[in-house]
């Protein structure tokens, strides 16, 4: 059953984004601002009381539009962020690609 009354928002000052269900806190995905201003995304995670609704996949793809948005470029170290782009266009988003040597999981 999807959940309703979700909500993803930027947090700058905790650095990153979050979603919600209603009021509750769901999940999260970090992102720290590099020396080029560029937004590196290292982590993220959903609370497992809301595991298997999605809610990674609609945290992302709202985050990437978010930061495509505002005219920002990511850098992918999470591998969810990293899968999710290989796997989904974002419109308009500048991808930097981190070194496969310093990217986490295997480069493709």
């Amino acid at each position: 059953m999807p959940l309703e009354n979700v909500t993803v928002r930027r947090d700058d000052e905790a650095r990153r984004y979050e979603i919600l269900v209603g009021d509750a806190p769901a999940g999260f995905t970090e992102f720290e601002v590099d020396p080029e201003g560029r937004l590196v995304f290292p982590h993220t995670s959903i609370d497992p009381a809301f595991a298997g609704h999605g809610l990674g996949s609609v945290l992302v793809e709202q985050a990437m539009a978010d930061v495509a948005a505002r005219g920002e470029t990511v850098v992918p170290r999470c591998p969810f962020v990293v899968r999710y782009l290989r796997s989904h266009e974002v419109p308009g988003l500048r991808v930097d690609w981190p070194h496969p040597r310093t990217a986490d999981g295997p480069a493709r």
